[in-house]
């Protein structure tokens, strides 16, 4: 019998801030392990143009609205902001929450964003994740204490950069998000301290050889890497019950059902079927999961998840 863990992530999208802060406090209050939001500018299920918070300002905010649980974005768009820039309020997060900070990172995707904010999306995927290799870099060498000089060619120019104070945390974990096999799972097997990775299991299961394989590579332990995976459910007696509520939840956020009926990371129905899904995923590896709500926010999911989902994954 092994011990895993919960988080849980809000959709920052589609919801007001008094019921996004309440759903966070009650996350805390149950006792999941981490609680996260997105890093998005935009909508990212459905219409583009629905309403949507800023990740670190809610982070901060979350900071002062709950206690014990841990907190970060699922993740933080390298594109947005200066990596420097992003250590400090990493930073700055760790002390507002008494330590409680996370770093997450993820190379970023969603165009619409980038055009509407003028922001640079460079001119592939490829390059976005060179660009988030050398971000961890930073980051991570600023978070322990040490001092970034950027190599000529590269897309920053830091110049004999070190940060005051440093984290309360020792050693602030980062996360990064995403499972492509040449670079993404590279820079996590060399930066990272927990990785995220969602999908069908057997995908899961090659994903966890190619990083396994990268950590060899590298000269870095794998356990040394908190493996986790993404899923959203919904739980109630049946998986027609359960599917009514998910209906509602993606017309509240104007996403039709074609968008999403094909997306395996969608689970619902009873307590059992949830537990199946995320014992699939502990057999291959991951010790942790975070289940992503949308708003409205499904407080008997989040209560049931933890309370009747948890016990029966941790007996498998």
């Amino acid at each position: 019998m092994s011990e895993f863990k919960l988080g849980v992530l809000l959709f920052s999208q589609a919801s007001d801030w008094p019921t996004f802060e309440r759903a966070a406090h009650r996350v805390d209050e149950l006792g999941y392990e981490h609680l996260w939001t997105w890093d998005h500018l935009h909508a990212i299920f459905g219409q583009p143009q629905q309403p949507i918070f800023e990740g670190w300002i809610s982070l901060g905010a979350w900071a002062k609205a709950t206690s014990r649980v841990r907190l970060g974005l699922l993740v933080g768009a390298n594109t947005f902001r200066n990596p420097g820039l992003v250590a400090k309020l990493a930073t700055t997060l760790d002390h507002i929450s008494g330590g409680r900070a996370i770093m997450g990172l993820g190379g970023a995707w969603f165009e619409y964003e980038h055009a509407r904010h003028g922001l640079d999306f460079g001119h592939s995927p490829g390059e976005r994740l060179n660009w988030m290799d050398e971000a961890a870099a930073a980051i991570r060498t600023l978070l322990d204490g040490g001092e970034v000089t950027s190599e000529p060619g590269g897309r920053y120019s830091f110049d004999h950069l070190r940060q005051e104070p440093l984290p309360l945390q020792q050693h602030l974990p980062l996360m990064i998000g995403g499972s492509g096999e040449r670079k993404t799972l590279r820079t996590i097997a060399r930066y990272a301290d927990m990785w995220n990775g969602m999908g069908r299991v057997e995908t899961m299961a090659r994903k966890m050889e190619v990083l396994m394989a990268h950590c060899q590579d590298v000269n870095r332990d794998p356990a040394t890497i908190v493996k986790t995976t993404a899923f959203k459910p919904v739980i109630r007696a049946s998986v027609a019950e359960a599917e009514q509520v998910w209906r509602a939840q993606m017309a509240h956020n104007l996403t039709p059902m074609s968008d999403v009926e094909d997306d395996i990371t969608f689970v619902n129905g009873p307590a059992e079927l949830i537990a199946e899904y995320l014992i699939a995923r502990k057999e291959i590896g991951f010790s942790e999961a975070i289940a992503e709500f949308a708003a409205p926010y499904d407080h008997e999911t989040i209560e049931r998840l933890i309370g009747d989902v948890l016990p029966l994954v941790d007996a498998a």
